[in-house]
């Protein structure tokens, strides 16, 4: 069974830098393209970044191109999302989600992040970026 645990939110300064993880397990992991989403209480869920099934392939929403970094460690069964430069309006519950499809993510765009068909969402980790 697919099960996803997200890890490593925190209380940051703005210009400040987290990791956070996304360990997978229950399938194989390679199999799957993983995507992180975000969601501030009282707002709709946002998709921020996703990486297809072998790592090659990375997509992020334009407000986080060039501050994020998607990356997939097999060995380790792990998604990571390195953040830098964060801003206060990156305050939010981050999640990350699968899908065994690499569609959606190949031609998502970071004006047009949509990825609907990802599921298994873990329990989420919390961001706050404030001074």
């Amino acid at each position: 069974q697919l099960q996803l645990v997200e890890s490593g939110g925190a209380l940051v300064q703005p210009g400040g830098s987290l990791r956070l993880s996304c360990t997978v397990s229950g399938v194989s992991f390679d199999e799957y393209s993983i995507a992180w989403f975000r969601q501030v209480p009282g707002k709709e869920r946002e998709a921020v970044s996703c990486i297809s099934t072998r790592g090659t392939i990375t997509k992020y929403r334009d407000s986080v191109n060039g501050r994020f970094t998607i990356s997939k460690d097999n060995a380790k069964n792990t998604v990571y999302l390195q953040m830098n430069s964060l801003k206060p309006e990156d305050t939010a519950d981050y999640y990350c989600a699968a899908d065994s499809s690499d569609f959606q993510c190949l031609i998502s765009t970071g004006s047009s992040l949509v990825l609907t068909d990802y599921h298994s969402w873990g329990q989420g980790t919390q961001v706050t970026v404030s001074s």
